[in-house]
């Protein structure tokens, strides 16, 4: 279960990389595990099994969110709703490492999806195949691919207070 985003990719890799550094503490663990990742990664194969399509493609990432952030406010599904049931999937194609550098910024404001390379989706049910790629859920390890995701309608109930 998850209630943010679930990824696949550069930023699993990062997530991985940084749970497993001793040094340093706090958030510059992730950016050293960014900059050390930054040079090692490859765009990777994707295999998108929705609703009513099919995509293979090689991209940088692939996050699906039920909510719009992760990591620190990244928007990188700016458009989930979180009681829409759907999935608002984001795809980062494979780019040059300099291209995704110079969009990286524009993650905070939501307004990367803007970019001819970054592809958005939306389903109610979704399979991730991606061989060798590591799965993360909000922030916490989910698995190996192949992932099969979907909506769960109402599986969370929340009670709200007035403050009146």
């Amino acid at each position: 279960w998850f209630m943010g985003v679930l990824s696949a990719g550069f930023d699993s890799e990062v997530t991985e990389r940084a749970n497993q550094m001793t040094w340093p503490k706090g958030q510059a663990r992730y950016l050293v595990a960014t900059l050390r990742e930054l040079q090692i990664f490859k765009p990777v194969e994707y295999e998108l099994v929705m609703d009513d399509q099919t995509v293979r493609q090689r991209a940088m990432l692939v996050a699906v969110g039920n909510g719009i952030s992760y990591g620190g406010g990244m928007k990188v599904c700016p458009d989930a709703k979180l009681d829409d049931g759907l999935l608002d999937v984001t795809v980062l194609g494979a780019v040059s490492k300099l291209t995704f550098i110079r969009s990286f910024p524009g993650v905070f404001k939501g307004t990367h999806v803007n970019q001819p390379y970054v592809y958005q989706y939306r389903t109610q049910h979704l399979d991730v195949v991606a061989p060798g790629q590591l799965i993360y859920a909000d922030g916490e390890r989910v698995g190996p691919a192949p992932a099969r995701i979907w909506v769960e309608p109402a599986a969370l109930r929340v009670f709200v207070r007035s403050a009146g």
